[in-house]
């Protein structure tokens, strides 16, 4: 049995992708692998991988130890992906930038969940065979399509109305998710219901934290605000929507997208580049507000076109199934466990 310490403090603010993605890691490993991985959370025992899911200091001085085996770093953002996002005054945020690529590099391996970055990764003296991409995913017990009977009693339950569009979006409350822009088409469309899901993961340190926190407190009337959520509720909400919008302007690989697809809810995305190696053809892209309103006008009075998204999240979401990724991750591992026996 190969022996996986997990290193991960993701799971202690709520409301942000890095979190869900662990769990579900954890869930898949515990409910597939039972036998095959003896897998701990955060203790410093001897193992034959150590899997490194955040990068607290604490994490990168354990990585002197030789007890830790394989060492595997989850590569869920680079420097520039946290930019727009926390507020962090020079010289801080040069060091710590700094202290990022200081923590990958010493990996043995890299995942990273979106083959984009491995570029990146290489440009800041990374070797390309050091690193690997294997997607995010969902979990589809939880993350599923309803029916139209169980559609209405969560637009109740949310308090949304029976009658209007609803458009969905979720993440943390920032400056790089594009909340702005979102505030916007809300404002710019009053018979539509629009619902953020999510909140202030890192409070005053959001990017943008003053004004988005204005308008949240006194949010437009066709505008809702949860707060943090569960990973339940932010399944049941996609159910409750007609159309899941992320207007963010930088990303890896967003756990939203895949929950709004694993629902079969149609997706519309802020048409970046790292999108079309991984989901091309599967969202509604729109390259910046004004496109969006004129997409969502679109979506709004056009039933077969709202529909052939509908379609097409769902075929995205058996391609990033549990199922399917079970068996890559099973592969990764046994693969580093035998890298390192032959660097012994």
């Amino acid at each position: 049995m190969i022996k996986i310490t997990m290193f991960s403090s993701a799971d202690k603010v709520a409301g942000q992708g890095v979190g869900s993605a662990y769990l579900e890691l954890i869930n898949l490993l515990k409910t597939h692998f039972t036998g095959e991985f003896d897998v701990e959370i955060n203790h410093y025992r001897k193992s034959d991988i150590s899997h490194y899911h955040t990068i607290d200091l604490p994490f990168y001085f354990s990585t002197f130890s030789r007890k830790r085996g394989r060492k595997v770093g989850y590569v869920h953002f680079l420097p520039e992906t946290l930019e727009g996002s926390l507020k962090i005054p020079q010289p801080f945020r040069g060091i710590f930038y700094r202290y990022v690529i200081a923590f990958y590099k010493r990996m043995d391996h890299l995942v990273v969940v979106n083959p984009s970055f491995i570029d990146k990764l290489v440009a800041y003296g990374i070797p390309r065979n050091k690193i690997t991409y294997i997607p995010n995913f969902v979990d589809a017990n939880r993350f599923h399509p309803v029916d139209e009977g169980e559609r209405q009693k969560l637009r109740d339950k949310f308090n949304l109305p029976q009658d209007k569009f609803v458009v969905l979006g979720s993440g943390q409350v920032q400056e790089r998710k594009g909340v702005p822009d979102f505030i916007r088409l809300a404002r710019q469309n009053p018979d539509v219901q629009f619902v953020w899901a999510g909140g202030f993961s890192f409070g005053r340190l959001t990017d943008g934290y003053s004004e988005l926190k204005r308008v949240v407190d006194n949010p437009p009337a066709n505008l809702l605000f949860t707060g943090i959520v569960s990973r339940d509720e932010i399944a049941q909400l996609n159910n409750a929507a007609d159309l899941f919008l992320l207007p963010s302007f930088n990303e890896l690989f967003p756990m939203s997208v895949l929950e709004a697809f694993s629902c079969g809810t149609p997706v519309m995305l802020r048409d970046l580049d790292l999108y079309h190696s991984i989901i091309a053809g599967d969202y509604e892209p729109a390259k910046d507000v004004e496109e969006m309103q004129e997409k969502l006008t679109l979506l709004r009075n056009d039933p077969a076109r709202l529909a052939h998204w509908q379609k097409q999240a769902r075929v995205a979401s058996k391609r990033y199934s549990e199922d399917h990724l079970a068996k890559v991750w099973f592969d990764f591992y046994h693969e580093q466990v035998q890298e390192g026996v032959d660097n012994e």
